[in-house]
């Protein structure tokens, strides 16, 4: 099934793209038609549909708290090493005590 250049521009502006007549021609559209009719001529008879691509469920891990256990790998990355003993992050004050 060939397509003319009306034809094209047409469905261009239906999907609101704007396409070159040089794009046009560099494009080969015809051949993914005959693609998709190929795939249209498939029989699917008696296969049920694909609600979800992924029919098992992913594992799950436990949600479990914790500290992480890398508090020194943290705190190691602290620019101002004054709280790091202490086991946090010391910051500048912002506030007055007025």
């Amino acid at each position: 099934m060939a397509f003319s250049k009306q034809q094209l521009h047409k469905f261009a502006d239906l999907i609101k793209i704007d396409i070159q007549d040089e794009k046009l021609e560099q494009m080969n559209i015809d051949s993914v038609v005959e693609w998709l009719d190929k795939i249209q001529q498939i029989d699917t008879a008696g296969i049920e549909p694909m609600l979800n691509p992924a029919q098992h469920p992913l594992p799950r891990r436990a949600d479990v708290v914790t500290d992480g256990g890398i508090r020194d790998a943290v705190l190691a990355n602290s620019p101002d090493k004054a709280g790091v003993s202490r086991g946090y992050f010391a910051v500048p004050k912002v506030m007055d005590g007025d």
